[in-house]
């Protein structure tokens, strides 16, 4: 148990300083691309360091595999140096049951992480990308589901019409809205406030317009009485700068979606008609990060528990990195053929992080207790 607890610590210690080496230098990288990128924009070095500090949890929530390996290897190669692995064997520890406490810990590190920085990580995007829209484009449209149905915000500006945002609300939709149902728009003009009222029992997204089929329209503006002056169309256009790209980035990829929320969100999306597909198997592929990890500790074991004596270290380890990239790769891959319905959601999400720990079992039993 002493010495289980000592293994712990020591790669606790590593992981700890490795993730703050990538801190430090994500931090750096992030706030020049920053700095580049909105350098022209007139905001200051603080905003900048700011966007950054909101990327760093993502970035590092990204790669925590790779954190995870180089973890491990550090460990067992420190290890190796001074010669305690040696002194482990002889005390009749097996190598299996050496790597199976930094894997362990990986384990944890991964449910901690799933259950409290991907909330933060899905947080701090979300800031980001608010800021940045309202940097880039003033933050014109904008799209969210709920139990009420769909909601759509759009902008347009125009010699004749001014400056007008829209507020549309359909109580369903096609899969990526471009198509409502039963829609409300509530149109508004930033020098005259509320314009004009519609209702439509349809709405068909256009290059540049909403098409609107059996149409109410009642006027807002300089009218006692709107209902009178209402007017009935069979086709009407609403002007708009929405386009199905921006209706479906408008409601936020899976990450910046905190896990605690996604699966009222996605029964939100199937209540609405979009699919969940994308979100399902994120959402599954979250769940699957604590074995994950722990598959990438194995791995790194399997390639740096030899004693240094032996040589060949510098190859074990671009080997180890090498296999470890060559899982997470494999789980991209899985990912995008489960987004795109060419795997089942389960294995998609489930397949990788097993296949990585089934070799690293295997190499490990191979190289280290064979």
């Amino acid at each position: 148990m002493t010495l289980t607890l000592y293994f712990a610590r020591r790669f606790i210690r590593d992981f700890l300083l490795v993730a703050a080496a990538f801190c430090a230098v994500m931090l750096l990288i992030d706030s020049v691309e920053q700095l580049r990128r909105f350098g022209g924009s007139g905001i200051g070095l603080e905003r900048i360091l700011f966007m950054a500090s909101l990327n760093l949890p993502g970035a590092i929530y990204t790669l925590l595999p790779l954190l995870i390996l180089l973890a491990t290897m550090s460990m067992f190669i420190g290890l190796a140096r001074s010669s305690e692995l040696v002194v482990a064997r002889a005390a009749g520890r097996s190598a299996l049951r050496m790597a199976l406490v930094p894997a362990t810990v990986a384990f944890l590190v991964g449910a901690i992480a799933v259950v409290a920085l991907n909330p933060v990580v899905a947080a701090t995007a979300k800031r980001y990308d608010a800021l940045t829209d309202r940097i880039l484009s003033g933050g014109t449209a904008a799209a969210s589901i709920g139990s009420e149905g769909v909601w759509l915000r759009q902008g347009v500006t125009g010699a004749k019409m001014g400056q007008r945002q829209s507020v549309i609300h359909a109580s369903s939709s096609n899969a990526d809205a471009t198509v409502l149902y039963d829609v409300t728009v509530m149109e508004f003009s930033l020098e005259q406030g509320p314009i004009r009222y519609l209702k439509a029992s349809e709405a068909a997204l256009e290059t540049g317009a909403w098409r609107l089929r059996e149409v109410k329209e009642w006027p807002l503006a300089e009218t006692e009485n709107p209902e009178a002056e209402a007017v009935i169309h069979a086709d009407l256009t609403l002007p708009s700068d929405l386009t199905p790209a921006r209706i479906r980035d408008s409601f936020g990829t899976p990450s910046e979606i905190a896990i605690w929320d996604l699966p009222d969100f996605i029964a939100a999306l199937e209540r609405a008609g979009f699919s969940s597909r994308r979100h399902v198997t994120w959402f599954q592929k979250e769940l699957a990060q604590p074995l994950m990890l722990a598959a990438m500790a194995l791995l790194a074991a399997a390639f740096s528990m030899r004693h240094v004596r032996r040589g060949r270290v510098g190859l074990m380890a671009l080997l180890a990195f090498g296999t470890g990239v060559a899982a997470l790769l494999l789980r991209n891959f899985s990912q995008a053929l489960g987004e795109n319905g060419l795997l089942p959601v389960l294995l998609a999400a489930w397949a990788p992080p097993l296949v990585a720990l089934l070799v690293a079992l295997t190499l490990l039993l191979y190289l280290e207790d064979g």
